[in-house]
């Protein structure tokens, strides 16, 4: 049975790690000492969940977890650094420290080492997420054990709202023509205001119909936020002001 480890001080480890292509030695005093981290833990760098949900859900919301106190979130895998490396590239996690637990000792010591031995990965990390305030864990989050992969408490809305549960995220995202000066402008106002949003550039990632289709409308910018139709970057602006 999987141990949660609350109350207690992490493992003494030394992750191998490389930089500007040089080896570099990172402790785990390094990453826990005299910071708040957020934690989680999962079976495979490129894996379905891990790169659809997982580590983009920490990435996206790292701007309210920095606003509430945390200081740094990692991501720990048992891969190497080179495979990590080049995860990170392809997830633009630039928000989150990505650690390569390459022979599973710190998930060993954590007592979250498992064998995946039927998927032909051999022994990985359970999935897991925690709170780490100075060295010590304060929260764990473990996933239950049954079979497969199961992801269910371990995400990052989850964590958000143990440590703030009034903190509720914001999905942003906006239609965007390459060249269109309010476009610019609605992203502006958004990045003044610390919202991160996704872009979606018409004649490259969505057509005009479907932009017809999803707002009844033909000009751009379009922004949506948690669902809602906000529309243009007045639009905006009048919403930031009544917000």
């Amino acid at each position: 049975m999987l141990q949660n480890r609350e109350g207690q001080r992490i493992p003494s480890v030394t992750f191998r790690t490389r930089r500007d292509n040089e080896w570099v030695d990172v402790t785990t005093d390094e990453l826990f000492s005299g910071k708040t981290v957020i934690v989680f833990a999962l079976p495979g760098a490129f894996t379905p969940t891990c790169s659809s949900t997982h580590l983009p859900g920490y990435n996206q919301l790292a701007g309210v977890f920095k606003e509430n106190g945390v200081d740094e979130i990692v991501c720990l895998s048992v891969n190497d650094t080179f495979v990590m490396n080049e995860w990170a590239k392809d997830q633009e996690s630039d928000n989150v420290t990505l650690v390569p637990d390459g022979n599973g000792e710190f998930s060993e010591q954590m007592g979250m080492l498992v064998d995946k031995s039927d998927l032909g990965f051999g022994k990985r990390s359970w999935r897991y997420s925690m709170l780490v305030k100075d060295g010590v864990i304060d929260k764990m989050f473990i996933e239950p054990e049954k079979p497969g992969d199961p992801f269910e408490v371990s995400d990052a809305e989850t964590m958000l709202k143990y440590i703030n549960p009034d903190a509720a995220p914001k999905y942003v995202s906006l239609f965007t023509k390459v060249g269109c000066p309010f476009c610019a402008k609605a992203k502006a106002l958004l990045s003044e205001r610390g919202f991160d949003y996704e872009e979606i550039v018409v004649g490259r990632d969505a057509t005009a119909r479907s932009l017809k289709a999803m707002t009844g409308s033909t000009t751009v910018p379009q922004v949506f936020i948690n669902g809602q139709h906000i529309g243009g970057s007045d639009a905006l602006e009048e919403y930031f002001k009544t917000a």
